[in-house]
C-alpha cells in the first residue's frame, strides 16, 4: 500500500482531494496538513511515500518546503497539485525531483491516471534493491508502454487501468471480472488481458469446470 500525505492550504480542497486518492487501489491516505512546518513534521512521524503539495501554502511556498521535505527524507516522493501556471515555478518543481505536476482544476480520472502512473513506474523503482534495468528507466522517462505502437483500437488509458487491476488484484482475474470493474464488454477486456500476456506482463492460469477452461490472468511479480 503506498502511503500518501495531502498537503492543501484549502481545509474542502485537501478533503476532496484525500477522497479522490482514496477511490484509488494501492493508495491510502495518512493525513492532511495546510502548512509547510505541519507537512514536514507529518512526514517525520508517519513516513509517507508520496506527497501531494499545493505551491500556495500561508508559510512557505511549496517549492520551498519541496526542498526542505528532500532534508528530511530523500527518498520522498512529490506530485505537485496547484493553480501555479507560471513557466519558472513549473520548472522550479521540475529541477527539484517531483514525480507529476497537475494543475487545478482537475477531476478524479486526472489524478487517478498520474496515481497510476507513479504506481506503476516510479514506486516499483523504489523497491529495486540494487540494480535497474533499462527497460524500468525509461518508463520513468517516458518511454513506457504507452508509447509502443498499440493495436487499433486499444486505448492507453484503459490499458493503464487493466494493468492496475493487475497489480492490485489479490489472485488472478478473468476477463469476466476484469470487465465488471472497467466497464467494458468482456471481449474488450480479454483483449487487454490477451495483449499484456503476449507482451509477457501476465500469467494465465486455466481454471477447469464445466466446458471449456475459464482463463485467469495474474500480474507477473
Amino acid at each position: 500500500m503506498i502511503k500518501v500525505l495531502v498537503v492543501d492550504d484549502d481545509f474542502m480542497v485537501a478533503k476532496v482531494n484525500a477522497g479522490f486518492v482514496k477511490q484509488v487501489p494501492g493508495f491510502s491516505v495518512i493525513g492532511a496538513t495546510h502548512t509547510g512546518a505541519a507537512a514536514l513534521e507529518a512526514v517525520r512521524k508517519y513516513e509517507p511515500d508520496l506527497v501531494l503539495l499545493d505551491i500556495y501554502l500561508p508559510d512557505m511556498s511549496g517549492l520551498e518546503l519541496l526542498q526542505k521535505l528532500r532534508e528530511v527524507d530523500p527518498e520522498l516522493d512529490v506530485l505537485i497539485i496547484s493553480a501555479a501556471r507560471e513557466a519558472d515555478t513549473v520548472r522550479k518543481a521540475l529541477r527539484g525531483g517531483i514525480v507529476h505536476y497537475l494543475m487545478k482544476p482537475f477531476s478524479a480520472s486526472d489524478l487517478r491516471e498520474r496515481l497510476v502512473h507513479y504506481q506503476n513506474t516510479y514506486h516499483p523503482l523504489s523497491q529495486v534493491s540494487e540494480t535497474a534495468d533499462q527497460q524500468d528507466i525509461d518508463k520513468i522517462f517516458g518511454f513506457g508502454v504507452q508509447d509502443k505502437r498499440l493495436p487499433k483500437g486499444f486505448s492507453a488509458e484503459t490499458l493503464e487501468k487493466v494493468i492496475e487491476i493487475l497489480r492490485c488484484s489479490e489472485a488472478n482475474i478473468s476477463a469476466a471480472e476484469a470487465a465488471e470493474v472497467l466497464g467494458t464488454s468482456r471481449v474488450s477486456a480479454r483483449r487487454y488481458l490477451e495483449y499484456l500476456n503476449e507482451q509477457g506482463k501476465v500469467e494465465i492460469d486455466l481454471r477447469y469446470g464445466m466446458g471449456r477452461p475459464e482463463r485467469r490472468y495474474g500480474w507477473k511479480p
